[in-house]
């Protein structure tokens, strides 16, 4: 009998351990924590997303500001302080247009007043056609220079463009487009510079052109007037 009742015992202690040892599955708190670590996943993978971008974005600012490693404006300004030298040492009637129009209405007058002498009229004739020779060869001048300074531009083009196109961030872009604009520039002051030195050389020329004319008239006429007729009287050859 007492064995009986102990085993019974024993058997009932067994059962009430395995019964503590059973868990319990709850689908509801596990869904919940699947969940919270889902989200909590897609929170650091957005994060690390962010850094990304903006680690690319200190990056491109880094190349947006390095600085364009080539300067042109060197070599511009040297060749259009070649052709303004050029033109400084024009020999001739002046540049500046107070003195060019003193000494044109010296020059090439209207009309020449009765006190000016022939000796006077002769040298003015002279200096206007060394002023017409003077501004053919400044003319000439400017022509070879800007013959020369072909070649150089179109190395400048080429290293600008080289420049350009390699260009890592917009600051390089923008300096190598600004240096490019400037030989344009450069260009365009030197074609303007051509002009009007070939522009002063025909003036000048027809302006001594009809300085002529106007000498050849005064002289024409003082001739004229100074003139004694001639009176025609008999002569004989066989006087004896």
């Amino acid at each position: 009998m007492k064995t009986r009742l102990a085993l019974s015992l024993v058997i009932a202690l067994g059962l009430s351990q395995q019964a503590s040892a059973i868990v319990v599955f709850d689908p509801s708190n596990f869904s919940q924590n699947l969940l919270t670590a889902v989200r909590t996943l897609e929170q650091v993978n957005n994060q690390i997303r962010q850094l990304q971008n903006e680690a690319q974005m200190l990056s491109n600012d880094a190349k947006n500001l390095r600085g364009l490693n080539y300067n042109a404006s060197g070599r511009l300004q040297s060749t259009l302080a070649t052709t303004n030298r050029l033109i400084q040492q024009a020999q001739g009637l002046a540049y500046e247009v107070s003195q060019a129009d003193s000494t044109f209405a010296r020059l090439y007058p209207e009309a020449y007043a009765g006190t000016v002498s022939g000796s006077r009229m002769a040298a003015d004739s002279r200096e206007r056609w060394s002023n017409s020779l003077q501004a053919l060869r400044t003319s000439m001048q400017m022509q070879a220079q800007a013959a020369q300074n072909f070649a150089a531009d179109e190395t400048v083009l080429t290293d600008l463009v080289a420049q350009s196109q390699g260009a890592v961030g917009s600051l390089q872009a923008t300096q190598a487009t600004n240096q490019l604009l400037a030989l344009q520039a450069r260009q365009s002051i030197q074609a303007q510079q051509l002009q009007i030195t070939q522009g002063r050389a025909a003036a000048l020329e027809q302006a001594r052109t009809v300085a002529a004319e106007e000498r050849a008239r005064e002289v024409r006429q003082r001739f004229h007037s100074d003139s004694t007729r001639y009176t025609p009287f008999a002569v004989n050859f066989y006087s004896h």
